[in-house]
């Protein structure tokens, strides 16, 4: 059931995967030559090797009709079902259900980085394991199921890892997943605790990501479903709820700026797809948006190549502390490249110390303690906005993409006790603290 590619239309799409029902999903299509290919496990095209997405038949006519059916769901990602591919009643099945995060008004920020405009923190800590792969597995777990899948995999730089063990436990599969060797503790922790088999590799993501292709492919990985891997195609369309909840959030209005971290690529090009898919179906009005996307200066290929302006991503050896983010031959950095340009917006990156004064910045203004790759895409709208590409007066959310108590070890030398002080109010006072 491991399958890579498939035969061309009219042939095979692996076990099952003409028959499956994922709601409005109707075919996979291929991002670069249009071809289509049943509903499967599969996520590259036979004819060109393209990435394959989910094609579908969406609800269109009524669209008043259709944001009532959205607003009377469940405070999850489930409530946008009928613009996803899950079946009718995924609501009714053992998932961790996240979504529907806060979209924090960040008055305070605002004001700090001369913003007149609405400023907004999309904040995704709030999802089950504190980071918004837990949307994105929500979404590959429906697919594993309706192709029969019984062990759920990935290759993470660590976040992923968790929410794969966390959605793995609650649906009743085991899970295998992933790491590089050097991942922060609190993300390993969180990875293990979930009582699924938890491998670390010698060498960085791309070294973790290269193994399991291997795997994929070989008997050992029969029955897995790869989330990012052979699952990819259904897992990415997850992202697509970021855009629509903060569309709906917004009421129902897409916001004028956006800045989204780049590890993959995938989350900022299905955000786009998402914002696309809301103005076709009538639920917002059409107006142009910017995209802005935002990376660690250590690991910044998709933004070399913008400001250089190239089309290709040339790989680079990631060293940052946004260790999330640390992917270095990115899979939709080309597509994400597209999406900058389409829309007016840019690809920039900030050093280590500024992901650090980004994080701080965040967390005494708002109270949003984000990890390191909100500190990158808080880094990156501060300094788009002080070498004037942001517009100031114009309505951005930024996205803080998982929990600060992740990456401690970043901000942990430089964060502590003001003072330390005998428990007397004489101490109090010479310590300049009364």
């Amino acid at each position: 059931m491991a399958v890579q590619a498939v035969e061309s239309s009219t042939g095979s799409a692996g076990s099952s995967g003409s028959s499956v029902s994922l709601g409005p999903a109707v075919a996979l299509s291929c991002r670069e030559c249009g071809e289509r290919f049943p509903l499967g496990p599969i996520f590259a095209c036979a004819e060109c090797f393209g990435p394959l997405e989910v094609a579908y038949d969406l609800p269109t006519g009524d669209p008043e009709g259709l944001r009532k059916r959205i607003e009377a769901g469940p405070n999850n990602i489930w409530r946008y079902a009928p613009l996803l591919p899950v079946p009718a009643d995924v609501a009714d099945k053992p998932n961790i259900n996240p979504g529907f995060t806060k979209l924090v008004k960040a008055d305070n920020l605002a004001r700090e980085l001369g913003v007149t405009g609405e400023l907004y923190i999309k904040d995704d800590s709030g999802n089950p394991t504190h980071s918004f792969k837990d949307r994105v597995v929500a979404q590959a777990v429906e697919a594993a199921r309706a192709f029969g899948f019984t062990t759920l995999s990935c290759s993470s730089t660590g976040n992923l890892a968790g929410a794969v063990g966390a959605a793995a436990a609650r649906a009743g599969l085991r899970s295998c997943t992933f790491i590089p060797h050097d991942l922060e503790q609190g993300k390993v922790v969180m990875a293990a605790i979930y009582g699924g088999d938890l491998v670390a590799i010698e060498g960085t993501y791309d070294d973790v990501n290269r193994f399991c292709s291997e795997l994929i492919g070989d008997p050992a990985g029969e029955g897995w479903g790869f989330v990012n891997v052979n699952l990819r195609p259904y897992y990415a369309e997850g992202s697509k709820t970021l855009a629509y909840e903060i569309c709906e959030q917004l009421g129902w209005r897409l916001p004028d700026q956006l800045v989204i971290p780049i590890a993959s690529g995938s989350q900022l090009t299905k955000i786009d797809k998402g914002l696309k898919e809301l103005i076709a179906l009538g639920l917002v009005e059409d107006k142009p948006y910017k995209i802005f996307g935002a990376q660690a200066e250590g690991c910044s290929p998709v933004s070399t190549a913008f400001k250089a302006g190239h089309d290709v991503v040339r790989p680079q050896k990631p060293n940052t502390i946004a260790k999330s983010l640390a992917i270095g031959n990115p899979a939709d950095g080309p597509y994400v490249l597209d999406i900058a340009r389409r829309t007016g917006g840019a690809v920039e990156d900030v050093n280590d110390e500024q992901v650090v004064d980004a994080i701080k910045l965040l967390a005494r203004t708002e109270g949003i303690f984000a990890e390191t790759a909100g500190g990158v895409t808080l880094g990156v709208a501060k300094k788009l906005l002080e070498n004037g590409v942001l517009d100031p007066a114009l309505t951005t959310v930024v996205l803080n993409t998982g929990d600060g108590l992740k990456t401690l070890d970043a901000v942990a030398p430089t964060t502590g006790p003001t003072a330390v002080i005998r428990p007397s109010l004489d101490a109090f006072r010479e310590a300049g603290l009364g």
